[in-house]
This record gives C-alpha cells, sequence and structure tokens, in this order.
C-alpha cells in the first residue's frame, strides 16, 4: 500500500504543470490607437499609452488565459495637446471622474490557426459592457533580445462610444470608434 501511494506521488509530481504562466506587457512595443471621423472631413487618432495589466498566457492551451489592462486617460496623446485635453474634458472621457479604461476577459477561445475570440468586459466612462475582441497570434517564441519565452497579438474592433455615454457631437463626430491594440509581452522571470 505504501508503495503504490508513493508511486502515485512520484507519477503526479512527475506531470507537467499545466497553468498559464505570467507575462509582463511589453510598453515599449505594445500601443493602444483609436480614430474617428470628425465632421466628414478628416480621422484624427489618439494613443492610450501607460498600459499596465496582469496577462496570464498558456501557449499550449490559450483557453487558459486570461487578461487584465489598465489604460490611464492621462497616458491619452495625440501630439495636439488642445485636442488632448477636450477629449479628456466632460464632452468626452470626462477623466478627472472616470481616470481609466479597463478590460477584463472573461473567456479566450480558439478561433481558428493562430486566431482567438477574447470575451471580456470593457469599462468606459463608468460604463461596462461586454465585448469580443478577434485576436490575431503574431508570434510565440524565444525573444532573442529579451531572452524570453514571448507572444505577440493584434486586434481591432469598432465600438459604439454612445454605449458608454460618450455621445457629444454625434453624428458630427462619428459614433463608431475604430480601435487597434498590438501587443507584446514576455515571460515574467520568478
Amino acid at each position: 500500500m505504501l508503495r503504490r501511494v508513493l508511486l502515485s506521488t512520484l507519477l503526479v509530481a512527475s506531470l507537467p504543470v499545466l497553468a498559464a504562466q505570467k507575462y509582463e506587457i511589453d510598453t515599449t512595443h505594445t500601443q493602444v490607437q483609436f480614430t474617428w471621423n470628425h465632421f466628414g472631413f478628416s480621422n484624427p487618432s489618439a494613443m492610450l499609452e501607460k498600459i499596465s495589466g496582469d496577462f496570464q498566457f498558456d501557449a499550449a492551451d490559450p483557453t487558459k488565459s486570461t487578461i487584465a489592462v489598465t489604460l490611464p486617460l492621462d497616458g491619452l496623446h495625440t501630439g495636439v495637446p488642445k485636442l488632448d485635453e477636450h477629449l479628456k474634458s466632460a464632452d468626452f472621457f470626462d477623466a478627472a471622474k472616470f481616470p481609466s479604461i479597463t478590460f477584463k476577459s472573461t473567456k479566450v477561445e480558439k478561433s481558428g490557426a493562430d486566431q482567438l475570440k477574447v470575451s471580456g468586459d470593457l469599462s468606459v466612462h463608468g460604463v461596462t459592457k461586454p465585448v469580443t475582441l478577434a485576436v490575431k497570434v503574431n508570434k510565440i517564441g524565444d525573444n532573442p533580445m529579451m531572452k524570453a519565452a514571448s507572444a505577440g497579438f493584434d486586434t481591432d474592433i469598432t465600438i459604439k462610444r454612445s454605449d458608454f455615454g460618450v455621445d457629444k457631437y454625434i453624428p458630427n463626430v462619428s459614433d463608431d470608434i475604430k480601435v487597434h491594440i498590438t501587443l507584446d509581452s514576455h515571460q515574467a522571470k520568478s
């Protein structure tokens, strides 16, 4: 009996750990960019910088992965300081009252070769709505510069800002906001 218990313990201990590993978001190679139409004349864009988050990734089984990110609005940057101020004002994001945008995944599914469907809760302007991201897996492997396991992803989504209570100047300033995200990450060192 003791021999069987010892053998079982050794077998269980020798099995690989099948769990998502912690990855760090590489903020120097990760971008969140959004674009809108302005009175039909132009399509300006802005970046959300200062990204932080918790990213657990399982390369063997991406469905076990999770991500939660925070995008502080003090990191909103258009290249035009007056426009930055206006977008952070009560007319749009009201950053004084709602200082961050957040996303937290609720489910990750494979949706094809190098494709994931990431569902989660997006919170903007104090309103939380479910969204689904069609994510392209760019590459998973060792990064020779970082000397670490790395993973990169891209996704594009169009959201309606009115769904989040950001509706000033619609339809002259488009309700549809096109968002492009490119994310680079490296496995955290223990």
